[in-house]
């Protein structure tokens, strides 16, 4: 067994020198316990990568499991890693993802102390460092020894005799599991086990159902305003629902379909504005960048109005999370989906989802190359976005029918979709920003339709710098569709979705 010059181990429980047996260890701990935060953002990224963020006594301490141990001096909750103060701390955090703030996963009480292994003279052989870590719900010690030069041998007994007392090593995902056993990270996109015989309604209610805890999920951080993303989660996970209802055609009624469209693009409604203008304000040093700095305080009205609406959407978005009514309707369609008892089944209910899923996800793929096919720089900009929305929902019918077909096979043509759709994205990003830009200068005109001229300037020439951007953007979705309609693409998707019915 072979350890570099510092290991890290996590024991779950307090520090006990006697759990070591054969050490001759010395512990001496500090005299005052501090309260402690653990850091990482929803869905625990910071974790993910093997590291663990922990803020007491003033500081940012960030543990990787090879025994690192980055510090600095700030407050971390909150906050953007972009946005920490320069430090060891944010540039080893420099990956973290840029739209997701910093929040408490736990919070709780730590001890650190220093230990030292010893021989029979009393001479230190190996030093260490303890931080005991305390929570209502559980209790974990993070061991940091150090190698000293001339005592390997003793160094790999002191390591052996770690892991002997049941220590993990370099494990740091069970910090968490022992402060907060059970406590599972968050995943917008959750695995959902299907069987190729299951029910077509059984796997909609089982996508359904799951979707509908992810929206739950992500309504405190909407309401806590943490960052932007909760919404954007939200969001796309009432899309995700609102999806299958649509496109799974015939596994239920015609009557609960319309019903439930209805219902869930009701729930979407009020959060269409707030996120439009989250997207403009996380713009906002892009569309700086595009116009002349002699236009740009015609953008500081534009973005101090965009300001003011958004607290106005959040607050009223707030209220309604928060009504009576929503969490009642929230709870009754979490039972609805709970079961197929209360469901009205359509034609299609019992058929076999692995069946199902190939002739759906067939018949779109075949849309969505004969529209893609028939665009050129002349076509008009509705079929772009028809083409963008079949994407969508081809992307979509893939990705919830994924765990019944080859990962491998599916990866290779999720790629080249993902590509198109990106494009897409950009090209429909830059239609609807304009759209946008001409209803504020309406709206910002007198009553003769004369508008501020700061105003109007910093607008239309971020207008023609976006409609340069949006042509440029249909020239890539062109060649990008070639890529996607390749023959071994065509293939694949042929093998996958229509060999069964050759």
């Amino acid at each position: 067994m072979s350890f570099e010059t510092e290991t890290l181990f996590v024991l779950r429980g307090a520090f006990d020198p006697a759990k070591f047996v054969g050490l001759n260890l010395r512990y001496d701990p500090e005299r005052a316990s501090k309260p402690f935060v653990l850091l990482d953002c929803h869905d625990q990224s910071i974790r993910a990568s093997g590291r663990t963020l922990l803020e007491f006594g003033g500081s940012l301490h960030l543990l990787d499991g090879q025994g690192a141990r980055w510090s600095q001096r700030s407050k971390g909750e909150g906050r953007f890693a972009q946005d920490l103060p320069g430090g060891p701390v944010r540039d080893a955090l420099h990956r973290f993802p840029k739209l997701r703030a910093l929040m408490e996963i736990t919070s709780g009480v730590v001890e650190e102390g220093s230990l030292a292994v010893l021989d029979d003279l009393e001479k230190t052989q190996v030093r260490g460092c303890v931080t005991v870590l305390s929570t209502a719900n559980g209790q974990v010690t993070v061991i940091r020894l150090s190698r000293l030069r001339g005592y390997d041998k003793a160094y790999l007994r002191a390591c052996d005799a770690m892991l002997a007392a049941g220590s993990d090593r370099a494990d740091l995902s069970a910090i968490v599991q022992a402060l907060e056993p059970g406590e599972a990270p968050y995943r917008a996109k959750p695995e959902i086990t299907l069987g190729r015989s299951e029910p077509s309604i059984q796997a909609a209610i089982d996508i359904i159902h799951t979707f509908l805890k992810v929206a739950q999920q992500n309504e405190s951080g909407v309401v806590a305003d943490i960052d932007t993303e909760f919404l954007h989660d939200y969001r796309v996970s009432l899309r995700r629902i609102r999806s299958v209802i649509s496109l799974f055609k015939g596994v239920f009624s015609d009557d609960q379909t319309a019903t439930l469209k209805k219902t869930f693009s009701d729930l979407m409604d009020p959060t269409g504005r707030l996120r439009d203008l989250d997207v403009y304000l996380l713009e906002k040093d892009i569309y700086y960048s595009l116009v002349p700095h002699t236009l740009q305080p015609g953008l500081d009205a534009m973005f101090g109005q965009f300001q003011k609406e958004r607290r106005q959407e959040l607050s009223r978005l707030t209220r309604r999370l928060r009504s009576k009514a929503y969490q009642s309707q929230m709870a009754e369609l979490t039972a609805l989906f709970s079961t197929t008892e209360c469901l009205q089944p359509g034609p299609n209910a019992q058929r076999g989802a692995y069946d199902y899923a190939c002739a759906l996800i067939w018949k779109r793929y075949r849309k969505v190359c004969k529209i893609a096919r028939s665009i050129t720089p002349e076509t008009p900009e509705e079929v772009v976005h028809d083409l963008r929305i079949d994407c969508k929902k081809l992307r979509y019918l893939m990705e919830f029918f994924a765990p019944l077909f080859d990962v491998k096979d599916f990866k290779s043509i999720l790629k080249p979709l993902k590509k198109l759709q990106d494009n897409l994205g950009l090209f429909n990003d830059y239609s609807v920003q304009q759209e946008a830009l001409q209803q504020f200068a309406a709206q910002q005109s007198n009553a003769r339709g004369r508008v501020d001229v700061k105003i109007g300037l910093a607008i239309g020439g971020l207008i023609a710098v976006l409609d340069q951007r949006q042509r440029a953007e249909r020239d890539r979705v062109i060649a990008n569709f070639q890529h996607f309609d390749a023959s071994d693409t065509r293939q694949m998707f042929r093998h996958l979705f229509h060999r069964s019915k050759e």
